[in-house]
Parts: C-alpha cells; sequence; structure tokens
C-alpha cells in the first residue's frame, strides 16, 4: 500500500546550478529522465540571475528561478565583499524559495546557484542529491557532500572526496537529442555546405569559447588553406566570434557570411552549433576543452578526441578529467600552454592514421554511460520514497 502511494504522490524537485552548457544540459537531462519515470512530477531549477540558464531551461520547458549569485574571485580576494553580500542574499531567497515550493529532494549539478540552494535545502532537512561531473571535486560540492543523502560521480577513486557509502556510478548526463536522432554523412555535412567525403575536424571551446583554441586557429589558418583536403567546423563561442571573423576577413580579403568563407571553402566558422548531431556525425576527430559534459559526449559517440583542458578553472580538474582518459588510451593530451605551437599539427597527424583513430574511439566508447540521466533519475525518486 505504501509503494502505490507513492507512486500515485506527484514529486516536487529543485534542480540547482548553471553558468555553463556543461551544467545545464545534464541538469536538463536529468529533469527530463525524471519526467520521463513520473510524468507528474514538479520540476522548479534554481539557477543564477544573468546566466545562461536563465535562457535555456524556460526554452527546454522549465520554470526557473534566479539567485543574485556570483563566483569567487580567486585571484584578488579584497574583491570578495560583494560576492558575499551576494551569497547571503542568495540564501535568503534560496530559502523563501524553497518555503514557497516544498520540494522533496533538491538536486544540485554543480555552478554557482547549487552551493547557497542545496546547503539551504540541506539545513532545511530537505534530502539532497549532488552530482559531480569531474574526476576532481570542486570546493562547493566537497562542502555540500557532509550533508549529501546522494553523490552521483562519474569517475572511479571519487572515495578520496566522498564518504564511500553516498557515492553511487552514475555517469553524467548527455543531450538526448545526439541519440535519438541519427543522421548520415550526407545529412550532416548539407547543414555545414560541407563534403561528407572528406574526413572533419571539429573544434569546439565549450558555449562560451576558448581563447587558446581560438588562437591557435587563427594562427593556423595558412596550415588550413594549405590541406584543402580537410574540412574544419570551427566553433568560437560568442566571446570570440568577431575576433576570429575579422582574422579571417583579414587572412582572405573577403568578409565572412553566414559562416562559410569563400576564400577557405574547407572551413566553417559559428560562435555556436546549434545542431551538434549533426557537427558530431560529420566530424572524425574532435578538438576540445576537457569539461565533463564535453567528455561524456565524445564517450557516448565514441569519438576520438584531442583535449586541450583550460588551466582557468578551480582545481586544475579539467587536466585531471584529460588524464582520466589518456591514462585508459581513450583520448589524446595537449596542454594549453604547447597549443599554438602543437595542437594543429598534431590534429592533422592523427586524422592521417586511421588505426589510431580507431583505436581511439574503441577505447573511449568503453568509458560512456548511457543510461546516465535516467540512473539519477532514480536515485531522486529513491530519496523521495524513503
Amino acid at each position: 500500500m505504501k509503494e502505490d502511494r507513492n507512486n500515485n504522490q506527484k514529486p516536487r524537485i529543485i534542480v540547482s546550478g548553471g553558468g555553463t552548457g556543461g551544467h545545464i544540459f545534464p541538469a536538463i537531462a536529468i529533469a527530463n529522465a525524471i519526467r520521463e519515470l513520473r510524468p507528474q512530477a514538479d520540476i522548479l531549477f534554481v539557477g543564477a540571475e544573468g546566466r545562461m540558464e536563465m535562457q535555456r531551461v524556460p526554452d527546454a520547458g522549465y520554470p526557473i528561478i534566479g539567485l543574485p549569485v556570483a563566483g569567487f574571485d580567486r585571484q584578488h580576494l579584497w574583491k570578495n565583499f560583494a560576492v558575499i553580500i551576494k551569497l547571503l542574499r542568495s540564501q535568503w531567497k534560496a530559502r523563501k524559495i524553497i518555503r514557497d515550493f516544498h520540494p522533496q529532494v533538491a538536486v544540485g549539478v554543480g555552478g554557482y546557484a547549487s552551493g547557497p540552494t542545496l546547503k539551504t535545502a540541506a539545513m532545511m532537512g530537505i534530502p539532497t542529491l549532488i552530482q559531480e561531473q569531474n574526476s576532481y571535486a570542486g570546493v562547493t560540492n566537497k562542502l555540500l557532500a557532509r550533508k549529501a543523502s546522494r553523490i552521483c560521480v562519474a569517475y572511479e577513486g571519487m572515495e578520496r572526496f566522498f564518504p564511500a557509502d553516498k557515492i553511487v556510478m552514475t555517469g553524467n548526463p548527455v543531450r538526448q537529442t545526439l541519440l535519438d536522432h541519427p543522421l548520415t554523412r550526407e545529412e550532416a555535412a548539407y547543414d555545414f555546405s560541407l563534403d561528407h567525403a572528406r574526413k572533419t575536424i571539429l573544434i569546439l571551446g565549450g558555449s562560451l569559447g576558448a581563447r587558446t583554441i581560438n588562437q591557435t586557429l587563427i594562427a593556423g589558418l595558412p596550415l588550413i588553406k594549405a590541406h584543402p583536403e580537410i574540412q574544419f567546423i570551427w566553433q568560437t563561442g560568442k566571446i570570440y566570434i568577431d575576433q576570429v571573423k575579422e582574422a579571417i576577413t583579414t587572412f582572405t580579403g573577403e568578409a565572412v557570411r553566414n559562416a562559410s568563407i569563400v576564400g577557405l571553402p574547407n572551413l566553417y566558422v559559428t560562435d555556436f552549433i546549434k545542431n551538434m548531431n549533426a557537427a558530431y556525425t560529420l566530424a572524425d576527430l574532435v578538438i576540445s576543452r576537457a569539461g565533463a559534459g564535453s567528455i561524456s559526449e565524445l564517450c557516448l559517440l565514441g569519438k576520438p578526441a584531442i583535449l586541450v583542458p583550460s588551466p582557468n578553472v578551480a582545481e586544475d580538474h579539467q587536466t585531471q578529467n584529460a588524464l582520466a582518459l589518456v591514462n585508459k588510451g581513450a583520448a589524446i593530451y595537449v596542454k594549453d600552454a604547447e597549443a599554438k605551437e602543437k595542437l594543429l599539427n598534431v590534429a592533422l597527424e592523427a586524422l592521417t592514421d586511421d588505426n589510431r583513430l580507431q583505436e581511439l574511439a574503441a577505447h573511449i566508447s568503453l568509458l560512456a554511460k548511457p543510461d546516465a540521466a535516467r540512473t539519477i533519475a532514480q536515485e531522486v525518486l529513491k530519496l523521495i520514497e524513503k
């Protein structure tokens, strides 16, 4: 009888976090998986004011409330007085949100908002679940873990950060659209006005962009032009798109129109790739930062990759993420400081070695966790049932 009541109950769940696509897409995937298991579930997102989740989450069909929270400046500690005030205001607002919404569980996916939301929820006696995407746990999640009921992880050996009895190995959720709509190479190439028969390198710097990768490609425009037999899809991020277009115009003498360059027909450049399914389908090799979300997608799709970890992240966790793959023969690693000198040459060399590409694809596929979102959703519902 108790099980029947639980199944008929309308679950009320807060999902908190964001800041980058690497946090937002997994959060939405978890919410979608909860809705698949319990269609009547009432899910409220809590994000950070002014960050991209305030647009992307409503686009996915979920309500969201923003907190006035900001990240700490680790370089200039004296600047953090305003940050502390925002944190206190965020905790007060999170308390009001929780009182009004009455969640049965709070889920944290990382990002500025997850700290005050989950801390406040735990203090109010609400079960919390945190998802640690990286192989090296962040400070916020290590603090939240003390009161957390469940800790969902994507890498082995996380007992060095969290209580072993709370850990569940789930993997990281990815955008479901990457699996739901398979494309042929011909269809994918049409999306970018490229040739499906040519080998293709996909360059990603995250939703905001990666300065070193962009500067490396700008410096490498002559090398790109010298290899017309190879195609490049280059996502610059919105911060760098104007700089990149200006550099291409200077190099070719022609303006960049509609993401295609007349003087470089083997190059497609854009600030944001809307159809990642097509981009991954066409890619024979991916150059990427080593964010947890990107790595999870590469694993799931079995894509050979060169990882260039960002040096500008807390605890240098992207390097740890990259090395976790490199140590299993599942990716190539290029240091950020060496990218301008090495990256394009390493990519071109790898692309001409079919055996190596096949080996990388086989090894990275072994690390995939295709049911991560559903597994996390089940853990969330277990906490409600308890």
